[in-house]
């Protein structure tokens, strides 16, 4: 008490940290992510001590059964030809990857470069309102959300995606009919 006096501190929670968890004597409120820790350090709490016990006198000394034994005698390896074949996916998706990247870097074309710039200017704004793990979970969430609800509604969804593309390609047409460098490629 005489320390938080001198410090200035006082028993009275401060308006600003009304309500914050953690602050004056509450609970943290945990996340699911959290949760979601320690749900998953669980089987290795269960694990690491049964391996590490000490052995007793009536038990003859054995080596303590891991968890997992099965998965660790499987053989996981890869034959030469699959190696090979792997090798050659990842080095052509690399490859791709990084002229895509140089292309639209150093301005190859001048419209992709643009949308390029654009989508880092729209993700400028997404990341100032989400963090990483909320997009994550988003993403999760709509792979599974989406396919279920166009299946529902496919008649409908498909109407108006045409709808959606139709007005889209009048509208290239009549923007790519006043840019000069249309006309040109077009004759």
């Amino acid at each position: 008490a005489q320390l938080d006096a001198d410090l200035g501190l006082s028993k009275e929670q401060p308006e600003a940290f009304a309500g914050t968890p953690g602050v004056g004597g509450e609970q943290p409120c945990s996340s699911s992510i959290s949760r979601g820790v320690v749900r998953e350090r669980l089987p290795l709490g269960v694990a690491v001590p049964s391996a590490c016990r000490p052995p007793t006198a009536d038990l003859p000394l054995l080596p303590p059964p891991l968890l997992g034994r099965a998965q660790l005698d499987a053989d996981l390896g890869l034959s030469k030809e699959q190696l090979e074949r792997l090798t050659e996916r990842v080095v052509f998706y690399t490859t791709s990857g990084t002229r895509s990247i140089q292309r639209l870097f150093l301005v190859d074309d001048l419209v992709e470069s643009i949308k390029f710039a654009f989508l880092f200017y729209i993700l400028t704004y997404v990341g100032a309102v989400f963090n990483g793990m909320t997009l994550l979970i988003l993403g999760v969430i709509s792979a599974f959300t989406f396919p279920l609800l166009y299946r529902q509604h496919q008649a409908q969804i498909d109407q108006y995606v045409g709808l959606v593309r139709n007005q889209l390609s009048n509208l290239r047409a009549k923007m790519l009919a006043k840019l000069p460098t249309a006309k040109a490629k077009a004759e």
